[in-house]
């Protein structure tokens, strides 16, 4: 019969047994760090792109697209923190992963909202980051709403 402390330390110690094997299995196998965990590890955010550059977002920010003839700041202001219309977020200092994440899924038409998709359609993925670190490093003006009365 087994003492009730042997059991999870046995749980323990099978757990890092297999953990240490899988990782040893699957370097031999990708004879070291694979493709696909180096391409993993260029990416910058949850959202899966490449590193976002502030500057270029900034001058992308101010870009009319062509399809809406609308630039990002004419709706939400400038640096993200002025919106046209209450209805529409604000953008500066929101978390890059955030705005990435939203515009990937307004291009992809998982979010739907006829502007943004229009302006969304034709970003790559470099883009999207651009857009993402220049918003994401403007001063924030986001209010928490469990401090209102």
């Amino acid at each position: 019969m087994m003492s009730s402390r042997f059991i999870p330390v046995l749980c323990l110690a099978v757990a890092l047994g297999l953990a240490a094997g899988c990782s040893s299995e699957e370097a031999t196998q990708a004879g070291g760090a694979s493709e696909a965990d180096a391409e993993h590890a260029a990416k910058s955010s949850s959202a899966g792109l490449p590193s976002g550059h502030a500057d270029a977002g900034q001058k992308l920010s101010m870009a009319k697209n062509a399809a809406t003839g609308q630039s990002c700041v004419d709706c939400h202001g400038a640096a993200g923190n002025a919106p046209i219309d209450a209805t529409y977020p604000k953008l500066g200092g929101q978390y890059a992963d955030y705005l990435a994440h939203s515009l990937q899924s307004y291009r992809e038409g998982k979010r739907s909202n006829a502007l943004m998709a229009s302006q969304a359609k034709t970003l790559t993925d470099q883009q999207i980051a651009d857009l993402a670190a220049y918003f994401a490093s403007q001063p924030g003006q986001l209010t928490d709403l469990a401090a209102v009365e």
